[in-house]
Order: C-alpha cells, then sequence, then structure tokens
C-alpha cells in the first residue's frame, strides 16, 4: 500500500484538489482511500443518537453499521493519538491512500500553495515535500511546480512518484472524471 500526501495551510485547497484526484485515479484503475487529519476536536456523532449515548456511558468503541457503510468510532479518553502507522493499519489494503494533512510525519508530499492565503511556503523547510501545486507560477524552487488546476497532470506526478501502475490519461479525456 503506498501512500502520499497533500499538506498546505488552511484555505490553500487541500480538500478540493482531494476530491479531483480521487475520480482521476479511479478511473486509471487503482483502488484509493484517503485519511484527513484534523487538529480541531471533531464528532461525527450527535446526542440523541443511540451511538451517542453508547460512547457517553462509556463504550470505548462503538461500530454503527447499515447495508450501505459502517463506521468505527473509538475513544482515545487517556490515551494518546495513534500514529499514522498505526491508522494505517487499520484500513483495509488499496493501491494508494491519500493523506491530507500529517504534515510532519516523514512521508512524501506534495503542498497546495497559494499566496492569497498569505502564508508562506512550506517546502523549502521540509525535504518530504517533493513537488508543489499552485495557482500561480513560482520560479526558483527546487521541487517541481505543477498547475493547480491540471488534476490529470498532478495525478501522473503521483502515480509516477508512487511507482504506481494506473491507465494513464489521455490528453482530452479528462482522465477519471
Amino acid at each position: 500500500m503506498k501512500i502520499f500526501g497533500l499538506v498546505g495551510w488552511s484555505g490553500s485547497g487541500k480538500t478540493t484538489l482531494m476530491t479531483g484526484l480521487l475520480p482521476e485515479l479511479i478511473g486509471r484503475g487503482l483502488s484509493v482511500s484517503t485519511m484527513k487529519h484534523t487538529h480541531h476536536a471533531f464528532d461525527m456523532d450527535r446526542r440523541g443518537k443511540d451511538s451517542y449515548e453508547h460512547r457517553a456511558a462509556g463504550a470505548t468503541e462503538v461500530l454503527v453499521t447499515s447495508s450501505a457503510r459502517w463506521a468505527l468510532l473509538h475513544e482515545l479518553r487517556d490515551t494518546p493519538e495513534p500514529d499514522i502507522d498505526e491508522l494505517l493499519g487499520r484500513m483495509a489494503p488499496v493501491d494508494l491512500v491519500l493523506i491530507e494533512g500529517f504534515k510532519t510525519y516523514p512521508h512524501n508530499k506534495l503542498e497546495v500553495f497559494r499566496r492569497a492565503t498569505g502564508k508562506s511556503i512550506l517546502c523549502s523547510e521540509d525535504p518530504t515535500i517533493v513537488a508543489v501545486a499552485s495557482d500561480e507560477p513560482l520560479p526558483g524552487l527546487e521541487a517541481p511546480v505543477l498547475d493547480l488546476d491540471d488534476i490529470p497532470a498532478i495525478a501522473d506526478f503521483i502515480v509516477g512518484h508512487c511507482g504506481l501502475r494506473g491507465r494513464p490519461s489521455s490528453p482530452g479525456d479528462g482522465g477519471g472524471r
């Protein structure tokens, strides 16, 4: 299972790029999963739902299932957040896991950069950033700079960098989109 990350400041377009890459890569015959790290407290559950009440009553894990999907909710309580390797070990095998976030984990990443965020570029300080996708040219960078709007080219880069064998996109076919 190959992993490849997307990093960047809030508002740079990481999620938009991720949702564009998924159909492109899947359309090339690759199986793809995603992992998203957030620094914010989040909850997929809400008061009044049975699963919420199970967790509130002290369950460490609650597995919610239907004919469409299942989700495992695991309460960390006083235990540390699991590292990326442990989380990857819980995922079903696929060709590629795209990871949004986890800036400090030492896996290969593409930086999503928009000067409009007012933030500095990350790649000059992080050797694990192997390319940058930007909405404007960025002369002078050592890392390759890809057009943020060219999803097939970004997918080509990721597939090639990870050594995957998906069907290549053809000019004008939009790849898997």
